[in-house]
């Protein structure tokens, strides 16, 4: 299968980094390569750009794409890692700037032996990393009643968790559920019919591709971890596709960006100064002739901070 992926927010998420030659920067989610190459075009000849995947697909496809680039270094990782990956690369600070785009690729969505889409008969797997030995069958297959119900209502925000999880412990008590349709149908049976253009199945999927990739585990981490990687004055710029991960960007942007978390008892506040500066204090959305070009950007948000202390 050709690998394809449309790069969302391409110019908006990049002009927000302010590329400068001989700087370095970092692209957390490497995907088919179209962020990492117009930053490889705006560093050029000097700048440094370090990129990470932890899925083959992307890495052979976007490795292919990029090869005449010298200044570009492909790292096999997950970028929760970043903070013990670039001492290995001998890089003590990110100098330019930082990019996410979070999120499955349009290629992991549609490719159907990797099993994220109900629409497709799959095997439950979901794994970004297919190195990995934890899949979506494990979490339907061993998790208990009351984990599903939680990651189904904090992950997926789905009204119907405990039916659902009671539905899918009561299954597997006689047979396991081995593919995606079989958890499709599932849920459509043991949920009420509602008037809504999403599928029943959407939200379960999208909690259980969360919990196997500890996707917002991942983020919460590596945005905590990169804020003593980052040198002053380098970008962080997120791209976010749904309202945890733009929820938890927000609140890192907020807090670490505030003068004060005193008391608001407390007389006399010894708060550090702040480490960010809000660049947009609301978040960017996708141009109109980009939502025409490619509607599952209605989704995406932009946020972007700038490091001002250590």
């Amino acid at each position: 299968m050709e690998f394809k992926h449309y790069t969302v927010m391409l110019n908006e998420a990049v002009d927000a980094l302010n590329c400068e030659n001989g700087k370095i920067y970092v692209d957390c989610t490497l995907g088919g390569g179209g962020h990492s190459e117009l930053i490889l075009k705006r560093i050029a000849p000097d700048g440094k750009l370090i990129a990470f995947d932890i899925d083959d697909d992307a890495i052979a496809a976007a490795s292919e794409r990029l090869k005449d680039y010298p200044n570009l270094t492909i790292v096999k990782d997950s970028y929760a890692n970043i903070k013990n990956v670039l001492p290995r690369l001998g890089i003590e600070k990110i100098t330019g700037g930082i990019l996410f785009d979070l999120g499955a690729s349009y290629h992991q969505l549609t490719k159907q032996e990797r099993g994220f889409s109900f629409s497709k008969e799959a095997p439950l797997d979901m794994r970004f990393n297919q190195d990995s030995d934890f899949s979506a069958y494990d979490v339907i297959n061993t998790y208990s009643e009351e984990d599903l119900v939680r990651i189904f209502s904090e992950y997926g925000e789905e009204h119907f968790s405990k039916r659902i999880a009671h539905a899918i412990v009561e299954q597997r008590k006689t047979q396991k559920i081995k593919t995606t349709t079989e958890l499709a149908n599932l849920i459509v049976h043991c949920t009420p019919r509602v008037k809504s253009n999403i599928h029943p199945a959407t939200r379960v999927f999208q909690a259980i591709r969360i919990e196997v990739n500890q996707e917002l585990k991942n983020v919460k981490n590596t945005l905590e971890d990169i804020l003593d990687l980052l040198d002053i004055g380098a970008i962080i710029s997120v791209i976010s596709f749904h309202s945890l991960e733009d929820r938890l960007v927000k609140q890192f942007f907020k807090y670490h960006s505030q003068r004060c978390h005193c008391d608001k008892t407390q007389m006399i506040c010894h708060c550090p100064p702040p480490k960010l500066e809000l660049v947009n204090k609301k978040p960017i959305i996708a141009s109109e002739g980009e939502l025409e070009e490619n509607p599952p950007s209605r989704s995406a948000k932009l946020r972007v901070a700038r490091k001002i202390n250590p």
